[in-house]
């Protein structure tokens, strides 16, 4: 029967047993847990068990949830204050605390000038190591331009450090009065010193040249970098021994690609400047042209495009004209030739990618370039093209020293009227406004070219006699009265000659020039060969065109 109203079965062997006629009582609430009953055996599903008795609710605060996995948050320890970064000083341009440089390294003799600055050699006294301090004055600094110039040069070569054939940074330091960086010493000298002292040169030089050049080109572009102002001047080697790195030195006119952007301002330098500069619509390609006319110095001697004038210098390199037909070009090999017209077409868009360059035949290592010694006439024109304008420049200052009150009256307002911050020299970008102002039609390459010329002693500005000498009219400046001046200045003793002792004392007066440059001079002034410059001598080159191995 099996329902749950139904009567137990009766226990075999005995009397059944009647049902009370008591009504069964009905069960009481319990806060005892109920014992489980066994259900009798049926072919029924059991009852649903019965609800568990609740307990009456209680307040409890409500936990905070625990991340899972967790292991449970130890006890607080005390908490160490973060030290708070010192404030920049408001004039500082590194945006960071001033520093003592002598606190840290020992400056010592001077190694070179540059646009802005002094490079010293400056020893670590913590570990004795030598290297190189670039102190930039800050009150040459007088432009916005100037001051994010500076750090935008430290910013690039931080970025690139690492690479082969770029000179390490040390450290960035500022003071109240300038900024130095800290550079790897590169203690082999000049490109082309190197060059002219070996004395033996070959195409297959010049490649090995060329290719550390290209590489460090194809490094600046591959981080995003323009270099802009690729030329001899700024690649020194690394040290004196044969197995010295070729490294480049400068950024101070580098920028980082913007993908997309035109660059339009005009930098660089003369001989070495990209067409495309010149219409002020560019990219990263004029590193690929600049490199390309190295290539044709180092294989010739001289300058793909010269004139006697910057603005014939540009005309010529808009033209695009590169000669092929004088010496020593017929004896230079055509794979050569064929990459220096590679490298020098006008055409951005069609000029070879420095990637290429480094697969061409001639220049890849082991590749086509001869071994076979270059005509001699090209390192002599390497010589000129190094020491010819040093002693021109150095005249040119002596003679407007000693030029009339007369002569010099319009000039002298002129200068005033610039130097607008009356500090007695006058910035690139004074010059170029003051120009603008008087409603001059020079160009800003022209202005740039002639700051670059007139700073004869390399600081980034130009004094007042500087100005007079960059500013004069060429012929006046050549007369024969002013030109005897300006030789009886250097020969001292009066004997009718410039000795190399006299040459010496005079160029360090005014901080320009090193042993090997006076040597260079000599020896290219000197027609006669005999040691000396005499006065005949020195006209012919105070008068002469600036192109090596082309003046009378």
């Amino acid at each position: 029967m099996g329902c749950c109203g139904s009567k137990p079965k009766p226990n075999s062997g005995s009397n059944a047993i009647p049902i009370s006629h008591h009504q069964p009582q009905p069960l009481s609430v319990s806060h005892q847990q109920p014992q489980k009953v066994s259900a009798p055996p049926t072919h029924n599903p059991p009852p649903p068990p019965r609800p568990e008795p609740q307990q009456a609710p209680q307040y409890q605060p409500k936990p905070k949830p625990q991340p899972q996995h967790q292991p449970q948050p130890q006890p607080q320890q005390p908490r160490i204050p973060v030290p708070v970064k010192p404030l920049a000083p408001p004039n500082s341009i590194l945006e960071k605390p001033f520093v003592d440089i002598k606190e840290h390294y020992t400056l010592g003799k001077e190694l070179g000038r540059g646009q802005f600055g002094i490079t010293y050699l400056c020893t670590d006294k913590s570990t004795g190591q030598t290297y190189a301090c670039k102190s930039i004055l800050k009150r040459k600094l007088v432009s916005k331009s100037d001051r994010d110039d500076i750090k935008r040069e430290i910013q690039i070569m931080q970025h690139m450090s690492g690479q082969p054939n770029i000179v390490e940074i040390k450290g960035a330091y500022e003071d109240r009065y300038s900024v130095h960086l800290v550079m790897e010493l590169c203690a082999g000298g000049e490109l082309f010193d190197r060059i002219i002292a070996q004395g033996v040169y070959s195409e297959r030089a010049a490649a090995a040249i060329v290719r550390d050049i290209v590489n460090v080109v194809h490094s600046c572009h591959v981080m995003a970098v323009m270099h802009r102002d690729l030329k001899p001047e700024n690649f020194l080697l690394s040290s004196k021994g044969e197995g010295a790195i070729l490294k480049v030195t400068d950024f101070g006119l580098s920028v980082f690609i913007e993908e997309g952007k035109v660059y339009r301002d005009i930098v660089g330098s003369a001989y070495y400047v990209a067409p495309e500069v010149l219409r002020r619509s560019y990219g990263k390609e004029i590193d690929i042209w600049s490199a390309g006319v190295i290539l044709y110095i180092l294989l010739s001697g001289v300058p793909p495009f010269w004139a006697e004038t910057e603005r014939g210098i540009f005309d010529a390199i808009l033209e695009g004209v590169v000669d092929f037909e004088s010496q020593p070009w017929p004896s230079i090999s055509d794979s050569a030739k064929d990459l220096v017209r590679k490298m020098l077409t006008q055409d951005p868009k069609k000029r070879i990618t420095s990637l290429k360059v480094l697969e061409h035949p001639w220049l890849r290592e082991g590749g086509e370039a001869s071994d076979k010694p270059i005509d001699s006439a090209v390192l002599s024109r390497m010589k000129q093209l190094r020491a010819m304008n040093k002693l021109k420049k150095l005249a040119l200052k002596v003679i407007a020293e000693n030029l009339s009150e007369e002569e010099i009256k319009g000039l002298k307002v002129m200068f005033t009227n610039m130097d607008t911050d009356k500090s007695g020299t006058i910035t690139y970008e004074e010059l170029k406004t003051g120009f603008a102002r008087i409603g001059s039609r020079l160009s800003e390459a022209e202005v740039r070219q002639l700051m670059d010329a007139a700073d004869v002693d390399g600081n980034g500005s130009i004094d007042y006699i500087e100005f007079i000498s960059a500013t004069m009219h060429r012929h006046r400046l050549e007369r024969d009265e002013h030109l005897y001046k300006a030789f009886q200045y250097f020969d001292k003793d009066s004997s009718g000659y410039i000795t190399r002792d006299e040459l010496e004392a005079a160029m360090k007066e005014h901080g320009m020039g090193d042993e090997n440059t006076i040597k260079e001079i000599i020896s290219e002034v000197d027609a006669d060969n005999d040691g000396r410059i005499n006065y005949t001598e020195f006209c012919t080159m105070m008068r002469s065109g600036n192109q090596p191995g082309k003046h009378s």
